[in-house]
């Protein structure tokens, strides 16, 4: 069989051509990328996440942000705190005053002036029946007529509504007087002062007025994530979360988490069954046992923005590139009952684990 340098030799042109060096190099080069592509399509893995916004709150609504409201209505007459300032429960924080300064010597007097009435009618009161008991008797002995012992009755009824009356009257006079001792506002818990209502200082406030807002520092933290209704009906709790937290300096890689940097570690607590008014569904992220701590509450303070990654399953590059170029959700073609059955598994080789079985 002739070779083929026997057929260039008829073309001496052809066989004195050689390819440039830099058009072989690239041809190589594409060779070697189109086959490095191949495989990490199909070959190398890809750890599936659902991405979501959100930011760091508490887990106990004791421990937020409180608003200090105003009691009573009053004008501010003297604050006891400042801006920034640590306070404990009970610390004074602000009096208020009444628009009229007498009132409080006036219900004073109007008390003692309803006790004295109370006492008038519970002699009268005491009289009235002695006077039944004794119509009572000249009746039974035919020495009085049946009106006149009815007439005695009728007296001491109308004194038990007088003296009904009069303590009527006398509660809504202490009423008035335990809401004007309310005038001293008192912090609500161990905090530091947020802000300060310095609007209301010497102008007329009503019941409910916020005067100041008293921020917790010792607090359990959690994140809250909204999430896209796709990948909700696919999480679970439990189910673990890479955390970035504003302002922390980080390298993410959300398919690979084992070369991402300055990321933290959490699962996911609670999920809302219903959305918010923009189709975003909330869960809330408590920190992951076992795992490093989350920053300092210096670095991280409640309401600072987070962005996190709930993991999902582990699959091909390739296969996660169709599922976001078609806009499927996580683990698509798993069906509700795979799922369920193979969370049970996973519920069944943890308590196996622990000497429980199920």
């Amino acid at each position: 069989m002739p070779h083929l340098s026997d057929h260039l030799a008829h073309f001496r042109t052809l066989a004195s051509l050689r390819p440039p060096r830099v058009t072989v190099a690239i041809a190589w080069l594409l060779t070697v990328g189109i086959a490095a592509a191949v495989f990490v399509l199909f070959f190398v893995p890809w750890l599936q996440t659902a991405q979501g916004r959100g930011q760091v709150v508490s887990l106990n609504p004791e421990d937020r942000a409180q608003d200090v409201t105003a009691l009573v209505p009053g004008r501010v007459e003297r604050w006891y705190v400042h801006d920034g300032q640590h306070v404990k429960r009970g610390d004074p924080i602000a009096r208020i005053i009444d628009l009229d300064p007498n009132l409080l010597s006036r219900l004073a007097a109007e008390r003692a002036q309803v006790e004295a009435e109370i006492a008038s009618v519970r002699q009268s009161q005491a009289v009235a029946q002695i006077d039944v008991n004794r119509s009572r008797q000249l009746f039974a002995e035919g020495l009085a007529s049946r009106r006149d012992y009815e007439q005695a009755q009728i007296k001491v009824a109308d004194s038990g509504a007088k003296l009904a009356e009069s303590r009527a009257k006398l509660n809504r006079i202490d009423v008035q007087l335990n809401r004007q001792s309310a005038q001293l506002v008192r912090a609500p818990r161990d905090g530091r002062i947020q802000n300060l209502n310095a609007a209301a200082g010497g102008a007329y406030v009503s019941a409910g007025t916020a005067l100041a807002v008293v921020a917790p520092e010792q607090v359990d933290r959690a994140v809250e994530l909204l999430i896209d209704g796709r990948d909700v009906p696919l999480l679970r709790p439990g189910r673990p979360v890479r955390l970035e937290f504003e302002g922390w300096p980080a390298i993410q890689f959300s398919g690979w988490p084992s070369v991402a940097y300055g990321f933290f570690d959490g699962r996911v607590r609670t999920i809302d069954p219903n959305a918010s008014a923009q189709g975003l569904f909330r869960i809330l992220v408590e920190p992951m046992p076992g795992k490093p701590a989350w920053p300092d509450r210096r670095f991280v303070r409640l309401g600072g923005k987070v962005q996190g990654w709930v993991q999902g399953e582990t699959v091909t590059v390739g296969y996660e590139l169709w599922r976001q170029l078609n806009d499927f959700p996580l683990e698509f073609g798993q069906t509700a009952t795979d799922k369920e059955g193979s969370a049970k598994d996973d519920d069944k080789k943890i308590a196996a684990k622990a000497g429980k079985p199920k």
